[in-house]
């Protein structure tokens, strides 16, 4: 049965209700376009643009844009060599990407964050949503260092980045994916929510971190992990694509993993 871009973007979006949103979009291709085969990733990198076609896939799902800027008509002009070389490389096997960010994070709950919660074996544990973070509480406490280890295992990540004390002893573990590590996000909640930890994707580095830092320093039992933008989505995508699995049995579906985009020197 043919099935057109237009058909898996209209399933993709539905969870999400009336959204309104300029991220959310086709920026390759055009939405009437047959799928022969859909991949789904993090981010439209180079390399995960010559996997889909290695797979011959021609529609990219993908969290993340292709032209280095959240809102991608900001990007680098056309003539910018890399980006040139880039939009070549994708127009040559008539990709079509589309650009799946804000919907997923109003799917209730946020299915990003469920994805990495599942990602890490506590989708069975006490958990509650609460929409730009979700609140885990393991049935019993760990120190940190022993938490680090499972979340590096679980998401086969070579490094974390931490903050606190690795003996402190934690149960209620604050999750927040992508950005939303950032100090107005999510210093309130480690006060509001009671938490022991918090596991963020990102953020300023002066801001929850430090506050953290100086909780540590006051003798207060608070810490902090850092995966990474990447890492802490990519199992969403993961999830995503398990469902469009689901959803389209006709099509091949791939999970194209993103890899580690820094390396430690």
């Amino acid at each position: 049965m043919r099935v057109t871009a237009q058909e898996v973007v209209t399933y993709l979006t539905e969870p999400a209700g009336d959204l309104e949103s300029r991220i959310d979009r086709i920026i390759a291709g055009t939405p009437e376009a047959e799928v022969r085969g859909i991949g789904v990733a993090f981010i439209a990198s180079h390399d995960v643009v010559l996997e889909a076609i290695r797979l011959g896939v021609n529609l990219l799902v993908t969290h993340e844009g292709a032209f280095y800027s959240h809102q991608e008509e900001q990007g680098f002009a056309p003539e910018d060599p890399v980006h040139a070389a880039k939009r070549k490389l994708i127009e040559s096997d008539d990709m079509i990407i589309y650009r799946f960010h804000d919907h997923p994070h109003s799917y209730r709950p946020d299915i990003i964050t469920a994805g990495l919660i599942e990602a890490l074996g506590w989708e069975e544990e006490e958990h509650r949503d609460l929409g730009t973070a979700s609140v885990v509480r393991l049935p019993q406490s760990r120190r940190l260092s022993d938490i680090a280890e499972h979340v590096k295992q679980k998401l086969n990540l070579p490094y974390l980045r931490a903050v606190g004390d690795p003996e402190t002893v934690c149960g209620q573990i604050g999750v927040a994916v992508g950005y939303r590590g950032g100090g107005q996000h999510a210093i309130p909640l480690f006060e509001q929510e009671r938490l022991d930890l918090m596991i963020i994707g990102e953020g300023p580095e002066w801001e929850t971190l430090e506050y953290v830092r100086d909780a540590a320093a006051q003798g207060r039992a608070k810490a902090l992990l850092m995966l990474g933008h990447a890492a802490s989505e990519e199992p969403g995508m993961k999830l995503i694509s398990e469902r469009l699995a689901g959803r389209f049995p006709g099509l091949p579906v791939h999970f194209i993993p993103t890899g580690s985009m820094i390396e430690i020197l």
